[in-house]
């Protein structure tokens, strides 16, 4: 989807059948869900069905689930994320991509979970799924934290944050490497302030749809952020650059 995706495995052997295996199975799931959901591809599911191609119904059905998903972070985030986004003609269409992302490295990671003696990360395009085999002891060189370093928008040569995470995700929003690419719904507009979101939790999925809708959405999606913590208490943010 236009992005660089790279895993890294910790263990006695990296270069087992079994390491191999599980990291080429993780990067299958990622290529087949591209196929279904890339709008860089004419021939995906999604660019049929935003042409008008195909109905919903004779898509893959996990594009319906991620319609659903849609809502659903539409709904929690106040508005402040969403998966109707400007075409080159500024016609708000389907475009999912803010949100499968991070749902397609979770169904990755879902993969590697089940690597015995293993520690793993994946980072797609900056952000990062991070986890480990349930035996794997959180000490010793393989059960170390992934230091996750988190970039001054501001000074992109200079490190503001490290992050030390056994299991988990880590997100960032921000036009620091990309430029005005993150849509505000309200306002119909293209956000262009230097600044960045992170969010850290379970799910790169949720960390992702947080740092979007915070970048964008301001004090309304930080009293979303907070209500939702009621349901998704493992959450937790902070932004660089910010007055």
């Amino acid at each position: 989807m236009g992005m660089p995706v790279s895993i890294h495995v910790r263990c006695a052997d990296p270069r087992s059948p079994d390491v191999e295996k599980a990291v080429a199975a993780a990067y299958h799931e990622l290529a087949r869900l591209e196929e279904v959901f890339s709008t860089w591809r004419p021939e995906s599911h999604v660019s049929r069905l935003v042409r008008g191609d195909i109905p919903l119904s004779h898509c893959d059905p996990l594009v319906g689930e991620v319609a659903e998903l849609c809502a659903q972070a539409t709904e929690a985030t106040a508005g402040t994320f969403t998966a109707h986004l400007p075409d080159a003609t500024g016609q708000r269409v389907f475009n999912p991509t803010g949100l499968v992302k991070g749902w397609a490295v979770d169904r990755a990671g879902r993969i590697l979970a089940g690597l015995p003696g293993a520690a793993w990360c994946i980072n797609a395009g900056g952000d990062l799924l991070v986890g480990r085999h349930r035996y794997v002891r959180p000490e010793g060189e393989d059960g170390a934290p992934w230091r996750i370093g988190i970039e001054d928008p501001t000074d992109r040569s200079r490190i503001a944050r490290v992050v030390p995470i056994l299991e988990g995700a880590v997100a960032t929003s921000g036009t620091a490497a990309r430029g005005a690419h993150l849509f505000d719904p309200r306002s119909g507009t293209w956000v262009d302030r230097l600044a960045s979101v992170t969010v850290a939790g379970p799910e790169l999925m949720w960390a992702d749809i947080w740092a979007t809708a915070l970048f964008v959405g301001g004090a309304d999606a930080v009293r979303a952020f907070d209500r939702s913590l009621e349901a998704r208490p493992d959450y937790s943010w902070w932004g660089q650059g910010f007055d």
